[in-house]
């Protein structure tokens, strides 16, 4: 079988700003080890904000760009998405971390009436229109159900219920999930885990995204 290409699509560096940087890697290792290739992108802007991570404050005046963060964590080996073409892909994974709701989308500001960047809702929107898998960690499935709310998605981002209840506005439905644990929406070809919405550890992000990445493989040779 060929070799299977899964976008990762990251948000800058950074829980409190950007990617989730353990979730990022744990997805590019999980990636590797299930022999496919990982192919990173991130939307060329600005950061909504840079926070010290040190103190947890934002840094007032400081500017960063997304893309040019997420190359960190890629190790330089990244696309802007306006570059990418659903059809390069077999399936599509996005981290969490809170870049995700400020960088990607605006949900963080705006929850259920958030918008998402034009070249996310772009990429995302093809990759499911296309039949092929996409997941998403932590927050990352309130993005997905803006974008795909119509179809009423089961996704999860862990038990909190108020992030729950947005979600659920937006029209996908909420399934209370274990750390530890997927959804797996097989007939919309959506995998969600809650990682560090609940995680108290690395090893505990780790089991659900591990899982995660094996089920959208699963699916994307299904669909090959």
């Amino acid at each position: 079988m060929a070799l299977l290409r899964v976008g990762v699509v990251l948000s800058g560096c950074g829980v409190f700003d950007g990617a989730e940087i353990h979730e990022s890697v744990i997805t590019l290792l999980a990636l590797d080890r299930a022999g496919a290739q990982a192919v990173c992108m991130a939307p060329n802007v600005q950061q909504l904000h840079v926070v010290n991570h040190l103190t947890g404050e934002v840094a007032a005046g400081e500017q960063r760009n997304v893309l040019v963060e997420a190359a960190r964590i890629a190790r330089g080996s990244i696309r802007d998405m306006a570059s990418v073409d659903a059809a390069e892909l077999d399936a599509l994974i996005l981290p969490g971390g809170f870049g995700a709701a400020k960088n990607l989308c605006d949900f963080a500001l705006k929850g259920a009436d958030c918008q998402v960047h034009p070249e996310v809702a772009r990429v995302v929107r093809a990759v499911h229109a296309a039949g092929k898998p996409v997941g998403a960690v932590c927050i990352a499935p309130a993005l997905l159900a803006n974008l795909l709310g119509t179809e009423k998605p089961r996704v999860t981002i862990g038990t909190d219920r108020e992030t729950a209840a947005a979600i659920e506005s937006m029209g996908a439905c909420h399934v209370d999930c274990d750390v530890r644990g997927t959804v797996v929406d097989r007939e919309r070809r959506v995998v969600t885990t809650p990682a560090y919405m609940l995680a108290q550890s690395i090893s505990e992000a780790a089991a659900g995204i591990e899982k995660l990445v094996q089920e959208v493989l699963e699916l994307a040779r299904t669909a090959a």
